[in-house]
């Protein structure tokens, strides 16, 4: 049993918070509370392991608010909280593991609460992963280098060559720019392999883009000109 599946041991029925953004597995995510039924779950869940379930939905073109059966979301577990002398919320949450929606709870709370099953990847050759896997890892860190020479920011940038291929997939995804039903399409994925094939793909498209905005930016600093970002395809 990993780490994550035994933090979701004995949670069914999982209060959920549908959001316009996708959380993935193992990247935090800071949230602000202010509504009643919301500060309601937010009391609810200390009581319970301090998890709900983030649902991404897109409030621009959903028909309603709340996500399909069978929608897929993650699990958020709270680590920080601050609370104010108006109820408000301010909370740090990570990211614990996938959920599926199987059924939807009637219990009587403002907010709703599904009944879900949890899953992870499917268990793949991990040897067959890791070159795809130090691709990935290589591009992103020279894109993530690039923009930091565009935002003229020094600071040397985390060491991801090592990082399991799995979380590798889910920190990328969770960091690039790319419209949020592109990450719904990614957290959905089973297969380790096929996600990082992905992002190898989008990686590649975009690291040439960068790396010229950032060589142009460095000649043009002297003349006051600023990078603009260049937003994944």
């Amino acid at each position: 049993m990993s780490e994550a599946t035994d933090k979701v041991r004995g949670v069914a029925d999982l209060p959920l918070f549908p959001l316009p953004v996708v959380l993935f597995p193992g990247v935090p995510l800071p949230l602000h509370i202010f509504e009643p039924r919301y500060r309601q779950m937010l009391t609810d869940i200390r009581l319970n392991k301090n998890l709900f379930g983030l649902a991404y939905i897109d409030t621009t073109t959903a028909e309603s608010e709340i996500p399909p059966v069978g929608h897929v979301g993650c699990v958020a577990e709270v680590t920080e909280t601050q609370t104010f002398a108006d109820g408000r919320s301010n909370i740090l949450t990570i990211g614990v593991i996938r959920y599926r929606i199987d059924a939807y709870v009637e219990r009587g709370d403002p907010y709703l609460v599904a009944h879900v099953s949890y899953f992870e990847d499917d268990e793949e050759d991990q040897t067959l992963l890791a070159e795809t896997s130090r691709e990935v890892a290589e591009t992103f860190t020279r894109i993530a280098q690039a923009v930091r020479t565009i935002n003229d920011e020094r600071a040397t940038l985390p060491d991801i060559s090592n990082v399991e291929p799995q979380r590798l997939s889910f920190l990328v995804a969770a960091a690039m720019e790319i419209e949020a039903d592109v990450k719904q399409e990614l957290l959905e994925l089973r297969s380790t392999s096929q996600r990082l094939e992905r992002l190898r793909g989008m990686l590649n498209i975009a690291v040439k883009g960068y790396e010229e905005r950032a060589r142009i930016h460095e000649l043009a600093k002297s003349n006051g000109h600023s990078g603009r970002r260049i937003e994944f395809e």
